[in-house]
Order: structure tokens, then C-alpha cells, then sequence
């Protein structure tokens, strides 16, 4: 028998809700792209000292890259237990595990005060950023997603989104402030542990909203089920392990969809800002500035992307981005050699618009894939293993490319190559707009929202809960 349809969140409580998930994501991806942005300008001097300086930023982003392989840690434990406990409460502990980390990275002694303490004390707390941003996608995403309805999910599921090149804004924003009203001996000195120490604040605000919002309904559904099943003597099995025993294409698929979205970022926001100061021997700021105007169109347009998947699909405007970024893979760098600000501006403004088509969209999407019981998992486990091979190497790919090759060329190969796995992960996958959230417990949907979701559940064009 169908489990009953939770009630339909009010709109002003689902704004709330949005609101709490967006400012959320934005400060623990601020927490999360301040190291990006501070590997990429004063690790290197601060923390490896002695190197040249290819190979000190090399050896920055090694540590960055630790953080993105905790992710998937996280994702696992908080996965875990936000199908079990709850998606609220782990995302209440997921921001205060980044900021206290963050925070904490303000207050380290340098290389030249404790040796080589002081990268193991860096390495160990971005062990701990990565954790806990590992289990807040899911969880923010889902929390979303899970209130929202079937005809506007990728509307509203795409804010937290939204929350990525935010906090991307907020940590460039203070950076370039601090670069311009510093100078590079000051800001080397001490100035740039400000924007770490400033994460304490944001936390508390975080934290404020996060904790005022209520439990998704689609979750709580799920877990009256799981209490009667319990009560009827049934053992309950690991949500991981169910979700790679009868999920495990919905995993592979996100992975794919993500790689090309992944890999793009990183190489257009972090190491963007390695290639205009080391190779191009152009300020720092020009590199801050250009990621400053790109995040801002970015974090307008990734809802308008979102929201245009509620109408075509989500593959559609998902593959918008992805054969796109295969040809600006090599625009990309040739606008960057131009050296002029403008060009170098547009070309990432460019470069992150055809990012939000492919991330907009990905919430909804990535929670279409999976039942409740083991969504949190599910979606976390999936994007970030993605995390690994994409967001975290890429930089050093990148870094390793240019040192070797002293050509753009290899990365632009390296980038359209990633996009084009994403592209045809997408082409193979089965469309989720309009899919119900709420489930029976074995996969099958109880309701749906738009005449292909309604065709698809009587049969005529089955979409499959695995993929």
C-alpha cells in the first residue's frame, strides 16, 4: 500500500527553508574557497617555504586536494546517519565542524615559527573542512528538494546551489578588498589570516537561521516507515550499502554528471588564479576581480538554469553546459593570453555561465536518482566521489600541465575531455523532472507532477529508480 503524501510545504516557509540551506552553503563554501584562493596566492610562501614557486603552489594545492579526498568520508557518515536521524540536525554539525576548522586555520603558526608543524597542523584541518563539507551537499540539497514540489524542484533545490558561487563571492570579495587596501608584505604578513578569522562570525549566522527550520517531511515520512518495519521485527540494512546494492547506476550517473562540472570550476576559479599571476606575470588582483564578476552572474543565473530544467528536463539544459564548456575549454585560455582585464573578466563570466547550466539543475536532478530511505546517502556518496577525481586533482593537473608543458594547450584538452564524460553520462541517462519524492519504500513512485512523469509512472516510458 502507498505510503500517504506528506503536505505540501507553504510558500513561506519553503522560502525560509531556502534561505537557510543558501546562507548555509554559502559560508561553509566560503570556508571551503578561502583555502582554494589562499593555496593559490600565500601557502605556497607561508607553509612551503624554500620551493620554487610552481612547486610550493604545488605542494598548496596537495593539501587542498586532501580536503576534497575527506569528502567523501563525510559524505558517508553524514549520509548515514541523515537517512537514520534526520537531514537538519547534520547539517547543524556539518557548519559548525567547517567554521571551527576555518577559524582555527587563522590562528596557525607559519613555517617560520614551528616548522614543519605548522602544514600538518594545515593539513589536518582541512581533513576536517573537507568532512564536513563531504555531508553538507546532500543534506542542504535534499533539504530543499524533499520540501519542495514536483513541478518547481529544480527552482528551488537549485539555491543551495547558488550557495557555491557565493561563498566563492564572499571569500574572492575579501580577499580583493584586502589586496587593495594592503600591501603584499602586509597581506603576507598578516592580513590574510582576516578572512579565516572572519568565519566565526558567519558561522553564528549560519547556525541562527539553520537551527529555525523544520525537518523535511518526505524524511519523516520515511522514517514512520522504517519505525513500523522495525516494530514488525525487520532489520533495517546500512543505508550505503543498499544504496550500492540497488542504487549503485544512480551513483555511477552522478558521478559522470558531476566530473565536467567539477573539474571546470576548479580550473576556472583556483588555478585561473595560479595561470594569471605565475604565467602571465599579471597582479593578483586582475585574477581575484574576474572570478569577483563571474561568481557574482554566477550566483543570478544558477537559480534561472534550475528553473529552466522544471520546463525542458534536467538533461537538456545539463547538456547545454557541457558541449558548451568542450569548445570554451580552448576559447578559454586564449582570452586569458590576452592579458587584458576585460577579456580575461568575460572569459570566466562565460566560462561559469556554462558551469551553472550543468550545476544548476544538479540538485534536483542527483535527488531525483534515489529513494528516500537512502537519498541522503545516495546523493552524497555520488557527488562526492565525483569530488576526488575532479575538484581535488584538477588544480594539480593543471598546475603539473603548465609546469611541464609551459602551454595551455594539455589543460584545455584535459578540461573539454571532462566535459565530454559528463556529456555522455547525460545522454545516457533516463530523465527525472517531475519523479516524486515520496515513495513506497521499494522504489516506486506514489506520486507525480507533469503529464511525462504521470506517462512514465502508468508505464509508457519507464524511468527506472537505479538510474
Amino acid at each position: 500500500m502507498a505510503a500517504a503524501t506528506p503536505p505540501s510545504t507553504p510558500p513561506r516557509a519553503l522560502a525560509r527553508i531556502v534561505a537557510a540551506s543558501l546562507i548555509g552553503t554559502t559560508v561553509e563554501w566560503y570556508d571551503f574557497f578561502l583555502y582554494g584562493s589562499a593555496a593559490a596566492l600565500v601557502f605556497n610562501e607561508l607553509f612551503f617555504p624554500g620551493s620554487e614557486p610552481l612547486v610550493g603552489t604545488l605542494l598548496a594545492f596537495l593539501t587542498y586536494a586532501i580536503g576534497f579526498a575527506a569528502r567523501p568520508l563525510g559524505g558517508l557518515v553524514f549520509g548515514h546517519y541523515g537517512d537514520r536521524i534526520g537531514r537538519k540536525k547534520l547539517l547543524v554539525l556539518s557548519l559548525l565542524l567547517m567554521g571551527g576548522a576555518t577559524f582555527a586555520m587563522g590562528l596557525l603558526p607559519t613555517h617560520a615559527s614551528i616548522g614543519v608543524g605548522a602544514p600538518v597542523l594545515l593539513t589536518l584541518l582541512r581533513l576536517i573542512q573537507g568532512f564536513a563539507l563531504g555531508g553538507e551537499w546532500g543534506g542542504a540539497v535534499l533539504l530543499v528538494s524533499e520540501h519542495g514540489d514536483d513541478r518547481s524542484r529544480g527552482f528551488w533545490a537549485s539555491w543551495p546551489q547558488a550557495g557555491a558561487p557565493g561563498g566563492n563571492l564572499l571569500a574572492t570579495g575579501v580577499l580583493a578588498l584586502l589586496a587593495a587596501v594592503q600591501s603584499d608584505a602586509a597581506f603576507l604578513a598578516w592580513g590574510w589570516r582576516i578572512p579565516f578569522l572572519l568565519s566565526g562570525v558567519l558561522v553564528v549566522i549560519g547556525l541562527w537561521i539553520r537551527v529555525s527550520v523544520s525537518e523535511s517531511p518526505v524524511f519523516l515520512e520515511a522514517q514512520a516507515r522504517a519505525a513500523e518495519r522495525a516494530a514488525a521485527g525487520v532489520r533495517a540494512k546500512p543505508p550505503v550499502a543498499e544504496v550500492f546494492r540497488t542504487n549503485w547506476r544512480g551513483v555511477l550517473t552522478a558521478v559522470g554528471t558531476r566530473l565536467g562540472e567539477n573539474i571546470s570550476y576548479y580550473v576556472i576559479t583556483a588555478f585561473l588564479l595560479v595561470y594569471v599571476t605565475s604565467h602571465l606575470g599579471l597582479p593578483k588582483s586582475d585574477g581575484l576581480n574576474a572570478v569577483l564578476i563571474g561568481s557574482a552572474v554566477h550566483f543570478v543565473t544558477i537559480p534561472a538554469w534550475g528553473a529552466l530544467s522544471d520546463r525542458v528536463g534536467r538533461r537538456a539544459v545539463t547538456l547545454i553546459g557541457s558541449v558548451g564548456m568542450i569548445g570554451w575549454a580552448f576559447a578559454f585560455f586564449a582570452l586569458l593570453d590576452s592579458k587584458s582585464f576585460p577579456v580575461i573578466a568575460a572569459a570566466v563570466t562565460v566560462g561559469l555561465l556554462l558551469h551553472g547550466a550543468m550545476y544548476g539543475p544538479q540538485a534536483a536532478f542527483i535527488s531525483e536518482m534515489f529513494d528516500t530511505e537512502v537519498r541522503y546517502s545516495g546523493a552524497s556518496m555520488g557527488s562526492q566521489l565525483a569530488s576526488i577525481i575532479g575538484g581535488a586533482l584538477a588544480p594539480i593537473i593543471a598546475v603539473a600541465l603548465l609546469r611541464d608543458y609551459d602551454s595551455s594547450l594539455p589543460i584545455s584538452v584535459y578540461l573539454a575531455a571532462a566535459a565530454a564524460v559528463t556529456t555522455l553520462t547525460v545522454l545516457v541517462a533516463k530523465e527525472t523532472r517531475g519523479r516524486s519524492l515520496a515513495w513506497e519504500g521499494t522504489g516506486t513512485p506514489v506520486r507525480t507532477a507533469v503529464p511525462g512523469a504521470r506517462r512514465a509512472a502508468a508505464g509508457h516510458d519507464p524511468v527506472p529508480a537505479d538510474n
